[in-house]
Order: C-alpha cells, then structure tokens, then sequence
C-alpha cells in the first residue's frame, strides 16, 4: 500500500512496538517521529496536542477520512483505525469482529496495566514494597494463564485468524522475564509467542527506534523523576 507516510510518535516500549509492527505487518509506509520519554518530549504542547493524555503511542495519518489529515493517541484505538483503514487484521463479521475486540480490551484494560505497574514495582520504583510487587506480580501470572488458556482453545491465534488482538498482546510479553515468568509455565502462550516473534514483520517492528530508550542503569535521577512523573515534593 501507498501514499503519504504516517507519522508515528514513538518509543521503544510495549505500547509503542503495538503501532511499528501493525504498520510493517500492513505495509502501510510511515516515519517515526522519536518522542523520548525520559527526556519529557510527552510534556510538550505540540505533542500533546496529538496525544491529549500525553502518552506515546500516536499518530498522525495525512490521508485520514476525506483525504484530511487525523491524529489518533491510544494504541488500542490507533490499531482498530489502522485496521479499517486497510481492511486487515480485524474481522468484517459481528461474531470475528467481536472475538477480536473483546480481546484487544482485554490487554488494554488488564494484561498491560497490570504488566506495567508489575515491572514499575519490580525495577523501578525508588523503595521496595513488597505489597505491590506481590499484588501486581500475581495479577499477571493469572492473566499469562488467561492468554495460555485462550490460545490452548483458539490454537494458532488470540481470536480466530491473525489480527490487531495478537499484535496488542504480544509486545506486553516480550517483557516475561522481567516479570520474573517463564514461558515453560504456560505452553500454549510459550508456541503462540515462539511463532510471532519469528515473524520478519514483528521483528521489524520491534526494530523500530533501536536504542532511543535509556537503559535504567544509565538513567539519571532527573530523567527517571521525569519518567515517572515524580515532583521534588513526592515521596520517595
């Protein structure tokens, strides 16, 4: 597919890599625009024009509806205007369409906040509490075990066919290791994960913006107060 490319506001995260491979899957030709988190590009005004809630991913598609210009912010709905738009990845059936969208909120709404706030507890918070890191790390191994289940049930994929539920999940469980999870504990959720990431579309996704994110050990005070949205007068 042709035309003007998509600009795609961008970081090396999850929710990021859900966008860079949709677009490498549908062929769909678009820019990343570097948005760095750590150095507080989501605080700027023209960012946040884009994105009113000041979170990566967006994106700005110049030949939206009526050949005019559209900015869309929140991966979830990006992947399903990305989905009409093309024609792909998401059932034109009530049934398939449901199965597919009842999945996608399922990650929106569970496995990545969850995963989140598991690898915050867990990496990066500035003391420990045990508390959350039990709470959080016991909510996501029951949601890989939701997932396992589902792909035991479905076989190849989240819902049915390849589609825009397989792409919102599979990014928030590259990340399992650093939930202290083995993939041998869920087997079906283990070979589902094994063929995607052998995929040369999903790996040129996850390649997109390489190296724009510090690695924690590199990050300074500063960057990881900005990060994480801490002020002076936070607790820390």
């Amino acid at each position: 597919m042709t035309g003007a490319p998509i600009d795609l506001y961008f970081d090396s995260t999850p929710n990021g890599w859900k966008i860079s491979i949709f677009l490498e899957e549908a062929g769909l030709p678009y820019r990343i625009v570097p948005t760095r988190l750590a150095e507080g590009a989501q605080f700027a005004a023209e960012f946040q024009a884009i994105s009113p809630n000041g979170r990566i991913p967006a994106i700005v598609d110049p030949d939206g509806p009526g050949n005019a210009p559209i900015a869309v912010f929140e991966s979830g709905a990006i992947l399903l205007y990305l989905a009409e738009k093309c024609g792909r990845f998401l059932p034109s059936d009530v049934a398939g369409r449901t199965q597919v969208i009842q999945w996608l909120m399922w990650q929106m709404a569970g496995l990545g906040p969850m995963a989140g706030q598991n690898g915050h507890f867990g990496l990066y918070a500035p003391v420990e509490i045990l508390y959350a890191i039990s709470r959080y790390g016991k909510e996501v191994r029951r949601l890989y075990g939701v997932l396992d289940a589902q792909l035991a049930r479905t076989g190849a994929y989240v819902a049915g066919d390849y589609s825009i539920a397989d792409m919102a999940c599979f990014p928030w469980i590259i990340t399992h290791k650093k939930q202290g999870l083995s993939l041998d504990d869920f087997p079906a959720l283990k070979r589902w994960f094994a063929a995607l990431r052998a995929r040369p579309q999903v790996q040129r996704g996850l390649a997109a913006g390489d190296g724009m994110r510090p690695q924690r050990a590199a990050m300074a005070p500063e960057m990881h107060a900005r990060l994480y949205g801490l002020a002076k007068e936070d607790p820390q």
